[in-house]
């Protein structure tokens, strides 16, 4: 069994990673840490992990006797663990902040279907951003046949769960029920990474990324709707799409419209392409918590492991 740890365990993406790890075949959670809730019960905290552990919350840990970490901690809090923690040669880590996302210090982009061979060969792994990874899904075989040209325009609204554990003016039930806003316009912070691996996949890329953060009513999943120029047409656009995706184990070109109930409670990404007057039009749904977050740290773990890539993540869509 594989041991693993996990740093910053009363968040969202903490809890989603522990329910995936609870249920996994071949793995044993060793500790969960998490200062301020030392000594409680994880179904505390995560109320659905109750009857699933007995685990509790810890304040001490040791790395030496795991083998994967997962730090789940806020942004920045991964450096500065690193700064006062040594990490043993034989551990592997799996970071869900975005710290190392420039692939700084031996971490690895952690996107598999653009770096899956990179991956199994890691230590460290930097897991994508959510808005990022449905928004990389959209565009790399674009980027990989050299065909992004002119403006991407992008919007993507996100569920609730999105911003965090921690309640905020934006957040609360009241303002966010029956609303609908944006926020960060052509500034938000995942910007940096895909237009640094689109770059790498395309080089010399100078095509603008005009991209548009919606937050929705709703507490997971999120929606991206790409438009651009393309001298493609439908068939030859979808053909290139399904030729990209065909060994991915969790990313699907679908051919009918797409919507949230598709993937809500998987670690699927599924992505339509039409052309309309002249334009090529991406959509691209995923869940912000797996597929965008700790199914993902999931899908990375099996590939450092040697293990199924779909090992612990076969999970229905919340479809109703």
């Amino acid at each position: 069994m594989i041991k693993a740890g996990i740093i910053g365990g009363a968040g969202y993406t903490a809890g989603e990673l522990i329910r995936l790890l609870v249920n996994h075949p071949e793995v044993e959670i060793s500790f969960v840490h998490s200062t301020s809730n030392a000594g409680k019960n994880l179904y505390e905290v995560h109320e659905g992990l109750l009857g699933d552990t007995a685990l509790k919350f810890c304040e001490s840990f040791s790395l030496e006797d795991i083998d994967v970490l997962f730090l789940c901690s806020a942004h920045g809090a991964s450096r500065e663990f690193w700064q006062t923690h040594t990490c043993p040669k034989r551990l592997r880590v799996i970071d869900l902040a975005q710290d190392y996302r420039d692939e700084s210090e031996g971490y690895v982009y952690g996107l598999p279907e653009w770096q899956r061979d990179r991956i199994r060969c890691a230590r460290k792994i930097a897991n994508p951003g959510c808005f990022a990874t449905a928004i990389q899904l959209a565009l790399l075989p674009l980027a990989a046949a050299g065909l992004l040209q002119g403006d991407v325009n992008i919007t993507a609204i996100t569920g609730s769960t999105g911003a965090g554990v921690k309640p905020g003016a934006s957040t609360h039930f009241s303002w966010r029920n029956n609303n609908v806003s944006t926020y960060k316009v052509f500034e938000h912070q995942h910007l940096i990474e895909i237009r640094r691996n689109l770059s790498l996949l395309q080089p010399g890329l100078d095509a603008a990324l005009n991209f548009v953060p919606m937050r929705g009513d709703f507490a997971r999943g999120i929606f991206a709707c790409i438009t651009l120029d393309s001298p493609l047409d439908e068939r030859e656009a979808r053909q290139l799409y399904e030729d990209y995706y065909k060994d991915a184990a969790f990313t699907f070109v679908y051919a009918g419209s797409v919507d949230l109930k598709q993937v809500v409670n998987t670690n699927k990404c599924i992505v339509s392409v039409e052309k309309h007057s002249g334009k090529l039009v991406i959509n691209s749904v995923i869940d912000n918590l797996l597929k965008g977050a700790s199914g993902q740290a999931v899908q990375n773990m099996n590939l450092l492991f040697a293990l199924k890539e779909n090992a612990g993540l076969k999970l229905k869509a919340s479809a109703f």
